[in-house]
């Protein structure tokens, strides 16, 4: 199945990561994949508009089933059908439990740099920012984040109410150990906090390790857990809008559906949405087992390729996800010109014709910072790559 990742697909017209940008400009910067979504989506989807109705449609039991299943036996994690609830996507949902566990004039804690959503979704409720800084280490061209955990827990006050996760982490790409959600858990169970651990990219590990939801460690963290997962990084299907969250603690539960029924804080998922997700997870696998080692070579590929022509560059190497973080405070780029793709005074942008997502969005930790995109094929990756070494060459920055 590696022709079909190799394979380019004409995007333009159905995809903002190609549509925002002009006709001569790589786009690596939104989290969207460039590949075909596997086949029995495709089919589904086929089979579904030719039913001919599209209607109110809440719910999906085969989907909550096959759900819960595929927790048990990708994680060990025993939930059941009723634990999981449907919402429109992710950050949505961010916004949803930041109102679900605080309130206005309440705080939330998270690491930081995280994937921007987390730093608007407690404002959008009235609510304050935490910021606890990931710890970063750059050595021989390579960057890689722990946890600072004493800073952590010292940046708890009184008034958090809730602790954003993301695991795996968007943008360092770490996938967190038990150890360390562990000790997390260890310590937001001390102060009462909720979780909320938005897994997203769970599905997209690229060596060895296995992914640990934090809510499987133990009932204690499940009851006070949210975690948040979708198919749209896994298969490819962002613009399909659907998301759920898993709440084994009933009270919660009974509190986030009155939120979509009487309160309608959010519309229900997309009808579509819910016959693509189930093929997905049940028929979806085989295209997933090819897309991984895809996506690993790709990163293997960049990596490499950093190193040997880019040496003031240093970046990660995601352990999840299809997403570099480059670290450019030692390329001599001017840091006024580190700004969102569009921006006339964008380095990549201007001068290598490259789409990049500025690293300040990010927040705290995130201002030498652009995130990449290697999701897409291996030809349009070396080409932007070249692209840019190209135009750091051109202005004596290698």
């Amino acid at each position: 199945m590696t022709q079909l990742f190799d394979t380019p697909v004409d995007r333009r017209g159905y995809s903002i990561k190609w549509d925002l940008v002009p006709p001569d400009v790589l786009p690596l910067w939104v989290a969207d994949m460039d590949f075909r979504s596997p086949e029995p989506v495709i089919r589904a989807l086929r089979d579904r508009v030719a039913q001919g109705t599209f209607g109110y449609h809440f719910d999906s039991l085969p989907l909550r089933e096959t759900l819960a299943e595929r927790m048990q036996t990708r994680y060990g994690w025993q939930i059941v059908p009723g634990d999981v609830f449907f919402m429109p996507g992710l950050v949505v949902a961010l916004n949803v439990v930041c109102r679900l566990t605080g309130e206005p004039g309440s705080s939330v804690i998270m690491h930081t740099p995280v994937y921007h959503p987390f730093l608007g979704a407690p404002l959008n409720n009235g609510q304050t920012v935490i910021s606890s800084e990931l710890l970063r280490r750059r050595a021989n061209g390579s960057i890689h984040y722990t946890i600072d955990f004493d800073a952590f827990e010292g940046a708890i006050t009184p008034q958090t109410r809730l602790f954003l996760l993301c695991n795996p982490h968007n943008p360092v790409g770490r996938s967190w150990t038990r150890a360390e959600l562990e000790r997390l858990a260890e310590i937001c169970l001390r102060h009462n906090l909720y979780i909320c651990s938005d897994e997203i990219h769970c599905d997209l590990l690229l060596d060895e390790q296995a992914h640990i939801p934090i809510a499987s460690l133990s009932p204690e963290v499940a009851a006070r857990t949210i975690t948040l997962m979708a198919p749209s990084k896994t298969f490819n299907l962002p613009g399909l809008g659907l998301g759920f969250a898993i709440i084994q603690d009933a009270e919660l539960m009974k509190k986030l559906q009155g939120l979509l029924f009487t309160q309608h804080l959010f519309p229900p998922v997309n009808t579509l949405a819910y016959s693509a997700a189930l093929a997905a997870y049940r028929e979806g696998q085989a295209w997933l087992d090819a897309l991984l080692p895809y996506l690993r070579a790709n990163r293997d590929t960049l990596v490499a390729y950093v190193h040997q022509h880019m040496p003031r560059v240093a970046l990660t190497c995601p352990e999840a996800t299809y997403l570099a973080w480059l670290d450019l405070s030692e390329s001599g780029i001017p840091s006024s010109a580190q700004m969102m793709p569009g921006s006339s005074q964008t380095f990549f942008w201007n001068e290598a014709r490259v789409a990049v997502q500025e690293g300040r969005i990010f927040g705290q930790g995130g201002e030498p910072f652009v995130r990449l995109n290697f999701g897409c094929t291996r030809a349009t990756l070396l080409e932007a790559l070249e692209r840019m070494r190209a135009a750091l060459d051109r202005h004596n920055l290698l």
